[in-house]
């Protein structure tokens, strides 16, 4: 596995993502279950925030008390089914500043096509996590980056909760300094790019489209 990569493999994370890719999941219950892995996954690709402390008063003494240090972060959803590890992330950290990317993958091609970009100011001083639930072929969220690091980020990190092996070759090829964590790395992908065993395609699971 490169050294970019992590996978989550805690015992919780598997067992939420077991009952998702049940094909029988309802979309409410597929909706809350992401929600609550993407709190797991968050915990580990958040592990290494700057520290700094600052002085307080508990009810008893003054203290030294750590505290996150430098600029909010940057979450940034890959649309349309980056919002739902983007909901869970913005439990954990609700002061983070939020950005969207459109895009779509070209049925033919599989190239990706952008239609939405808004984003935060000063990506440059801030840590960037971008997030989409499924690392498939790579063409997306290398797209994505790309337009992260035109507009000026440098310190980015990828999070999601399905990688498949072509995806993790594609993106380290395209952007090597990126470290991307995810829940599993699944077997390979099909003629029409979906990774399998996969779940199907994440956003329709979560809003019952098709």
């Amino acid at each position: 596995m490169p050294n970019n990569v992590t996978v989550v493999d805690h015992p919780l994370v598997l067992h939420k993502l077991t009952l998702m890719r049940d094909k029988h999941c309802p979309s409410a219950v597929f909706r809350q279950l992401l929600r609550e892995i993407s709190l797991l996954l968050a915990y580990e690709v958040l592990r290494d925030l700057p520290m700094t402390t600052q002085t307080i008063e508990t009810p008893l003494v003054e203290m030294e008390a750590p505290i996150l240090k430098g600029k909010k972060l940057v979450l940034v959803s890959i649309l349309r089914a980056g919002n739902g590890l983007l909901d869970g992330m913005l439990d954990l950290v609700p002061s983070a500043r939020v950005g969207h990317i459109g895009l779509y993958r070209d049925p033919a091609t599989l190239a990706a096509v952008e239609y939405y970009l808004k984003l935060p100011d000063s990506l440059g001083e801030r840590r960037v996590i971008a997030v989409d639930p499924m690392l498939a072929t790579g063409n997306s969220v290398s797209a994505a980056l790309d337009r992260l690091k035109q507009a000026g980020a440098t310190n980015i990190s990828f999070m999601c909760l399905l990688a498949a092996p072509e995806g993790i070759e594609a993106l380290g090829k395209s952007h090597p300094d990126v470290k991307v964590f995810t829940a599993a790395i699944d077997s390979h992908l099909n003629d029409h790019g979906y990774i399998l065993p996969g779940l199907g395609d994440a956003g329709d699971r979560m809003f019952g489209t098709k």
